[in-house]
């Protein structure tokens, strides 16, 4: 099973996901049990954002700051070409209105943080933008996101879960400056047990999305989206990430950037963080609309690294080959 998994490129993670909805499917939770589930969810919400405050480094952000233009670039394709995009997504009149926001939703979020920079090192890129880049874009998700989210789907009648900037600055914002603010006690103890903080960075969103999908279930989920409207979301999901990736190319090479700065572009720009993005749905959506909104994003997810596997590999040997034919032409002995 896990050479399958290996060989189709499947992140086993995106697989416990789709387990956990299945779970939910079968087994939403009801009455007592469905407001316990749901207190316990936010909480592990703000724990998540927490660990995220305590991973960020401060040295990080200030040594990005010299790739400003690298990092603006990034973030432009991220909060502009992005969610202009899902704004004409959004207006297709034959999508269905749930699935057409979490379309919107998607475009609005910020990258990915652990896969961004391992694909960008695998591709032979510049590993310490990488970092910067996709720590400012997390940054800067928790502020613009919500603004986004308002502006553009609640302006369009689609109702938020309550007063997104109370939710935001109780549920996300204090518990991140907290975990970053904590950062000098306990970062030490952060960085010496990654595997268990991922551990609760991963059961933290499989809660949510537990919940979200219970609760979106009961709702009457699975009698609204057609098997036709799944694999009209792949399609878009497709076109999506090329029209992105198309871009980021065009623009690192018409900006004069390095092939490890575009590397950085490229797989920085193009990927939308599920971490960020399940925690975030639970926050700003009613408990009964999440299901719908994150399902364009599990399945962004699972294509984005698919995608991204396969180029990273692809540069990587272009880099190798190119740094052969360097060395054989000045007659050098490789190491």
């Amino acid at each position: 099973m896990k050479a399958l998994i290996s060989r189709l490129n499947l992140d086993p993670y995106v697989l416990a996901l789709a387990s956990t909805v299945v779970l939910a499917s079968l087994l939403p939770a009801r009455g007592a049990f469905a407001n316990v589930i749901e207190t316990v969810t936010d909480f592990a919400i703000a724990l998540l954002f927490f660990l995220h405050g305590a991973k960020l480094s401060r040295e990080a952000v200030i040594s990005g700051v010299k790739a400003w233009k690298l990092h603006l670039t990034t973030m432009a394709i991220t909060f502009g070409l992005f969610p202009l995009i899902g704004i004409g997504l959004h207006a297709l009149p034959w999508l269905d209105p749930q699935l057409a926001t979490g379309l919107l939703f998607l475009t609005l979020l910020p990258s990915t943080v652990q896969s961004s920079i391992a694909f960008t090192a695998i591709a032979g890129g510049n590993v310490a933008a990488a970092v910067c880049g996709a720590s400012f874009s997390n940054l800067a998700g928790i502020f613009v996101t919500p603004l986004l989210t308002t502006a553009l789907i609640s302006g369009e009648g689609q109702a938020l879960s309550s007063d997104p900037v109370i939710a935001i600055a109780v549920q996300l914002l204090l518990p991140f400056l907290a975990g970053h603010f904590l950062r000098p006690v306990i970062g030490g103890f952060v960085t010496r047990h990654k595997k268990m903080v991922g551990y609760v960075d991963r059961g933290s969103i499989l809660l949510v999305v537990y919940t979200a999908f219970g609760a979106a279930v009961l709702e009457g989920l699975w009698q609204k989206v057609t098997l036709g409207e799944l694999a009209l979301i792949v399609v878009i999901s497709l076109l999506v990430l090329l029209i992105v990736m198309s871009a980021a190319l065009f623009l690192g090479k018409a900006l004069g950037f390095a092939h490890e700065d575009r590397m950085v572009l490229l797989f920085c720009g193009s990927k939308k963080s599920l971490a960020s993005g399940v925690p975030l749905a639970g926050v700003l959506f009613p408990a009964a609309q999440v299901g719908a909104v994150i399902l364009p994003l599990m399945f962004f997810h699972q294509i984005q690294l698919m995608v991204c596997a396969v180029l990273a590999r692809r540069f990587a040997a272009q880099v190798e080959a190119e740094t052969e034919a360097e060395v054989g032409a000045s007659g050098a002995t490789p190491a």
